[in-house]
C-alpha cells in the first residue's frame, strides 16, 4: 500500500525593479536562468516581470526544499505556459529525490511593482 503525501510550502515575494536592476549587471541572466527561460522572458513586453516571477519561482522551490541556497540557480527550471511547471537537475533533482518529492506544483503572480511564487511539493511518506 502507498503511504500518504506530506506537502511543503515555499513562499517568494520580489520587487520587479530590483530584478530589473540586476538584468543590467554582466552575467546575471546566464548565471540564473536557462537558456528556455531568457528565451520566453526577453520575448514579453515586459521582461522584467516575467524574469521577477521566474526568480521568485526558484525562490520559493528552494524554501520548500529546505535547501536554501544550496541549489544552482539554473537548477530549478520554470517551464510552460499557461500554467508553469518546474524541472529540476543536478544536485536539486538529487535533494528532491532523496527527500521523495512526488510532486512540485507551482503558483507565479506579478503586479506592477512586485512578483510573487508560491510552491507546494507532495512528499511521500513512508
Amino acid at each position: 500500500m502507498a503511504g500518504s503525501a506530506a506537502l511543503r510550502v515555499g513562499l517568494d515575494l520580489i520587487e520587479i525593479e530590483r530584478v530589473r536592476s540586476a538584468l543590467e549587471r554582466p552575467r546575471f541572466r546566464e548565471r540564473c536562468f536557462t537558456e528556455a527561460e531568457r528565451g520566453y522572458c526577453d520575448s514579453r513586453a515586459n521582461p522584467a516581470q516575467s524574469y521577477a516571477a521566474r526568480f521568485a519561482g526558484k525562490e520559493a522551490v528552494g524554501k520548500a526544499l529546505g535547501c536554501g541556497l544550496r541549489f544552482t540557480w539554473k537548477e530549478i527550471e520554470i517551464v510552460g505556459r499557461p500554467r508553469p511547471s518546474v524541472s529540476l537537475s543536478g544536485k536539486t533533482k538529487a535533494w528532491a529525490e532523496k527527500m521523495k518529492v512526488e510532486q512540485v506544483d507551482l503558483s507565479m503572480t506579478h503586479s506592477r511593482g512586485m512578483a510573487a511564487a508560491v510552491a507546494i511539493l507532495s512528499i511521500e511518506e513512508e
